[in-house]
């Protein structure tokens, strides 16, 4: 069996695979401070209660973009299985070339992101595609048709907004991300509602469609795939994402594990 891992800027998020399947997976917060003895105790915790044997484990890797947290999250990993966690970075051999000018810039959880979505949406129709991602960040990246990342864009995740004008609006409360019954907001409470949720599903579609004719030119023939806490609340109400995939980067990070076995 192996266990994936991969520690975002909301949640950690673990997932055991048997062969391709995922067979238990949990989603943790993250707290900067935690220690290896501490996640060691959370993932002991969790394996008990699945009545999961941490002797079953025979490899884990590891994607992780909060800095503060990777080193621990190893050492527990080698306490608490006994072994050398595989991280995920640009220097590992993921199968997917990395375009970008900067490489070591790219999230391990956008590339493994964009191998997923690749393999299971887009190699056979060698296809581009566009990832979204709905975290604390939203991230959308494109992958040619050649499986090749290319880069994207980053914008301040849904959360973020609502909380941005809680804090810098005094008169504003705070609110849910939910979709509103209406987009013409009757309450301070719905307005703010309609602007976040309707505002982040056209800015999401207007990104998708100048990414697809930057990869296809106008009329470009992408596949779009959502993953993330928020995905199957906006993506639905989008035109342009076809597929939601909560799984996406735990399927990304168990096919690198693969490709360098």
């Amino acid at each position: 069996m192996l266990l994936a891992i991969d520690i975002g800027n909301s949640n950690i998020v673990l997932g055991v695979f048997d062969g391709t399947k995922i067979v238990h997976s949990w989603r943790l917060t993250t707290l900067r401070e935690r220690t290896g003895d501490e996640l060691g105790l959370l993932v002991e915790g969790l394996f008990t209660n699945a009545r999961l044997d941490r002797t079953e484990i025979t490899g884990v890797i590891l994607a992780s973009v909060v800095p503060p947290l990777t080193t621990p999250a190893q050492e527990m990993i080698q306490r608490y299985f006994g072994m050398k966690a595989m991280v995920v970075d640009h220097t590992l051999n993921t199968g997917m070339p990395i375009l970008y000018d900067t490489p070591a810039d790219v999230g391990a959880d956008r590339i493994v992101n964009g191998i997923a979505a690749y393999e299971k949406y887009g190699r056979a129709a060698k296809r581009p595609l566009v990832v979204v991602d709905f975290g604390t960040a939203t991230t959308l990246d494109a992958i040619s048709g050649k499986g090749e990342y290319l880069g994207g864009a980053i914008c301040p995740g849904v959360t973020i907004s609502a909380d941005a004008l809680f804090q810098r609006a005094a008169r504003l409360p705070k609110i849910d991300v939910r979709k509103p019954a209406t987009v013409i907001g009757r309450t301070t409470v719905g307005a703010m509602e309609s602007g976040l949720f309707w505002g982040y599903v056209d800015m999401v579609d207007g990104l998708v469609r100048r990414m697809s004719a930057e990869l296809g030119g106008p009329g470009a023939n992408i596949t779009c795939v959502a993953t993330g806490g928020l995905a199957p609340i906006i993506a639905p109400e989008t035109t342009l994402i076809q597929h939601v995939d909560p799984d996406l980067t735990l399927d990304g990070l168990r096919i690198v594990w693969d490709r360098n076995q």
